[in-house]
């Protein structure tokens, strides 16, 4: 298990990414980051609220779907679903595209 000074680290570092990527897609999200906790507001009113959870240091996304756990993988450098080692970015896509009714790209890059 990472320490939790690199956990925070890597947990700011990718609310960071995610406000770029959003920036970068065109679409229509707001977005706020208060104390640790993003949340991404579409144009009907839902939300997609991304946190970090230290004990269990785990990234948590709760979409209008459900919720989704994510791992550190120190090996790749990002973090993976726990239950089948999707991506980040690629699910936060997902949820975007179905919550804003259009195709929503979000990458780390």
């Amino acid at each position: 298990m990472i320490s939790e000074s690199e956990f925070n680290r890597h947990i700011d570092e990718t609310l960071l990414k995610i406000e770029e990527a959003i920036d970068e897609s065109g679409a229509e999200i707001d977005y706020e980051n208060v104390s640790g906790i993003l949340t991404l507001t579409f144009e009907d009113g839902s939300q997609i609220i991304i946190n970090r959870q230290t004990p269990a240091r785990q990234l948590w996304v709760a979409a209008k779907s459900g919720g989704h756990h994510f791992d550190f993988e120190t090996t790749e450098g990002s973090w993976i679903r726990d239950r089948d080692r999707a991506p980040l970015f690629e699910i936060l896509s997902a949820l975007a595209s179905d919550q804003a009714g259009e195709s929503v790209a979000l990458s780390a890059e």
